[in-house]
């Protein structure tokens, strides 16, 4: 504090820059406190520590997308067809075949899906059977703009799966198959696909149910997931993720008649049809050895049967047969495939087409009142039994006919039938020796060698269709199987 000199009295001014001064020697921690409260607030502001911004919106969707984009791909095909403007059969591949003149004018249209590589190394790509079916040409372009030519190593429709191949120099980016046993409902899952080899697109939602069964035409599919993430013909073919970034699902367009559903096929199912396909180039229909029949009233009362245990009846065992060797009777009733119950033919076609060849499967059976296990190795359809199963089934012989009789076609040779059993169904539907079978359902059989893989190809079907020649006619017939 300082004296006037004149008249010795105190500065005021003085005395309160002093008062003044004296506080800010604290100042120093102060504002060090208010710098360190104010640190986050500085941080986070726009601009200004971007990386720890950035962190923070990288939520579990984001990180599992990241880490599955560089292996979904872009699936381009082109669809070149030949057809008559006026013809009204001009999409049907058996009058493509048999009047090739007509189809004189040639249409091109291009579709696009989605994939994912399953084996980068390999260059093994799955998406949707029908994204690639009828395609004249497939493009593959992955996530880094890389194009490829690609071919089909096997399709599926019954499943709506496919393989495709391309060639690669180095290995690709790839995802590994996760487990779809133990979803959740209700659990969020993400859908990505790339269908504009551009960008990827990405939906998000959750599992709406499991094992779900849709038909689309004249097509059924079981065991889907439902989700209600957009899944659109872009996206179809591309991985379904669960949180956790892990493939549980291939997304399939197949139902476009509601809005918000979607579906995905289980990847344990795929699994299963993919190492088919990749191995075989087809999905072979497991063969158990067994003839069924449904229930009827009286039958269920003979083999005293409670109605609520509903079931099948073994009505014959293939003594080389998978069920043979499990101690398997004829008159025994079948009753589940793995959890699946079997009430009728339909229930245990459905039941055997969620298994391939090889895969072990535990049936359930009731015999004298009691219900028992036995556990079954599934096998392919051997084709040495395929003209036994067609006059069994339709009642009619065949063999290959001799090559004066072909020549009298214009064929190097033919399959023709030999004898139609009185009372059967080929006989009451018309068919009569001599008649030349040149197609069942999709497969040409020059030979007998070919109609046996044909039957064996079809075999589990409930009918076949018959493509015969009589004369100068070609008709088709589709018989009971």
């Amino acid at each position: 504090m300082k004296i006037n000199r004149r008249d010795g009295r105190r500065d005021c001014r003085g005395a309160h820059r002093e008062r003044i001064r004296q506080p800010s020697r604290r100042v120093p921690g102060a504002v060090w406190i208010a710098v360190i409260l104010l640190c986050p607030a500085l941080v986070l502001r726009p601009g200004f520590g971007s990386a720890a911004e950035t962190d923070l919106r990288r939520s579990a969707v984001v990180r599992a997308v990241e880490r599955v984009s560089p292996a979904v791909v872009n699936v381009a095909t082109v669809v070149r067809e030949r057809v008559h403007p006026g013809f009204p059969f001009s999409g049907d591949d058996f009058f493509r075949d048999f009047f090739p003149d007509f189809f004189n004018r040639e249409y091109t249209r291009n579709s696009l899906g989605s994939g994912v590589i399953i084996d980068g190394r390999q260059g093994h790509v799955i998406t949707n059977h029908h994204v690639v079916s009828r395609a004249s040409e497939i493009k593959v372009m992955t996530a880094d703009r890389q194009e490829f030519q690609a071919r089909i190593l096997g399709t599926d429709p019954r499943s709506d799966l496919a393989v495709l191949e391309i060639d690669v120099d180095e290995p690709l980016p790839e995802i590994g198959m996760g487990d779809s046993d133990d979803l959740m409902i209700g659990e969020t899952v993400i859908a990505i696909g790339n269908p504009f080899g551009l960008s990827h697109t990405v939906t998000t939602g959750v599992v709406s149910a499991v094992d779900r069964t849709v038909r689309s035409g004249e097509m059924v599919y079981n065991h889907f997931i439902q989700t209600d993430a957009s899944i659109n013909p872009g996206n179809s073919g591309g991985p379904l993720l669960n949180i956790n970034g892990d493939l549980i699902g291939i997304n399939t367009a197949i139902y476009q008649k509601a809005q918000g559903i979607g579906f995905a096929i289980p990847v344990n199912k795929a699994g299963r049809i993919v190492r088919e396909l990749i191995r075989a180039g087809e999905v072979r229909f497991p063969w158990v050895g067994l003839e069924i029949q449904e229930l009827s009233e009286d039958l269920r009362i003979h083999f005293e049967v409670p109605r609520e245990q509903g079931g099948v009846l073994i009505r014959d065992v293939y003594e080389a047969g998978p069920a043979s060797g499990g101690g398997i009777r004829r008159g025994d009733i079948l009753l589940r495939i793995g959890r699946e119950r079997v009430d009728s033919l339909s229930d245990y076609r459905s039941a055997l087409a969620e298994y391939t060849p090889g895969n072990r499967v535990d049936l359930e059976l009731f015999r004298d009142g009691e219900t028992r296990q036995v556990m079954v190795v599934l096998a392919p359809f051997p084709p040495d039994l395929a003209l036994d199963l067609v006059e069994q089934r339709m009642g009619i012989e065949v063999e290959e006919t001799g090559r004066s009789l072909a020549r009298q076609y214009g064929l190097e040779s033919a399959v023709v039938i030999k004898g139609v059993r009185r009372g059967s169904e080929a006989a009451r539907s018309g068919l009569q020796p001599g008649d030349l079978i040149l197609k069942v359902n999709q497969a040409e059989t020059p030979d007998v060698g070919a109609f046996e893989k044909a039957i064996s190809r079809y075999h589990q079907l409930p009918s076949l269709t018959l493509f015969v020649r009589r004369g100068s006619t070609i008709y088709s017939l589709t018989l009971p199987f």
